[in-house]
């Protein structure tokens, strides 16, 4: 290789791709603006940023495999972007909403909400090459945003928050927290192919989904995402009675 050839991949590896390296900006600007908005009480408005930055966050990541521009550099920007877009504003958002009246019980509890975040993001990049593609360890960062967001988004007229109402709202977000750095799996959906054919029924099941989720986003959208969030439990009970059941099984016919 020539001196002017070696000179001309050192400027090229400097260099970052804009396209996806936007869309993850774009995701982060959104996570900011959640902040900003919940701050001053503009709290449907922060909902409303948590998932626009979703959209964003899974948009730089296709874009970045469709057009062969994924750099560790695009990597590492969008895992921090993750952690402001979807641990720092939803904890904040929450408890600007509704938690500061339970004092330091209450930042407490945002704040573990933004370090389990952390703490899932980090486990995630380092086991993303060991992990089975098929499933999640921990409930994503992204879900457990959604939920927070699509519940502040449903009730953000509901001011006159009870001491009670308070206290289940702490349990939601310490719950979410706690799900993310658990071992519980969630199904990851990776290997669903876009490419490949689908059933006309399929196409239907879609379009009916757009339409429900149309007529009552935040309440859809809550109910989908507390639905994926207690999949993984609900999953790993039953495959817990299973192995139990074989367990058994085996037993009686060794007993046999």
């Amino acid at each position: 290789m020539s001196e002017e050839q070696e000179i001309t991949e050192k400027t090229k590896s400097r260099g970052i791709y804009l396209l996806p390296n936007l869309l993850t900006a774009t995701g982060l600007f959104a996570g900011f603006y959640s902040v900003v908005a919940a701050l001053k009480g503009y709290f449907d408005l922060s909902a409303y940023a948590v998932f626009i930055a979703m959209i964003m966050d899974t948009l730089d990541g296709r874009v970045a495999r469709l057009t062969n521009t994924q750099t560790p550099f695009g990597k590492e920007f969008d895992s921090l972007s993750d952690i402001v877009s979807f641990g720092v504003a939803p904890a904040l958002v929450v408890y600007s909403w509704s938690l500061t009246n339970l004092g330091k019980v209450g930042w407490l509890g945002a704040f573990l909400f933004a370090a389990c975040g952390a703490l899932r993001l980090a486990r995630f990049n380092t086991q993303v090459k060991s992990v089975s593609k098929h499933h999640f360890q921990g409930l994503p960062i992204p879900a457990a945003a959604a939920v927070l967001a699509s519940f502040v988004w449903l009730l953000h007229d509901y001011i006159n928050q009870s001491l009670w109402f308070e206290i289940l709202v702490l349990i939601i977000t310490a719950t979410l927290a706690l799900l993310m750095v658990s071992n519980v799996r969630f199904h990851s959906f990776k290997q669903i192919n876009l490419r490949e054919k689908v059933p006309f029924i399929a196409i239907l099941i879609i379009i009916l989904a757009f339409i429900c989720i149309a007529l009552n986003p935040p309440a859809m959208l809550f109910i989908v995402f507390v639905l994926y969030a207690a999949s993984g439990p609900i999953l790993t009970l039953l495959a817990l009675q299973k192995k139990r059941r074989l367990r058994k099984m085996a037993r009686r016919r060794r007993g046999e």
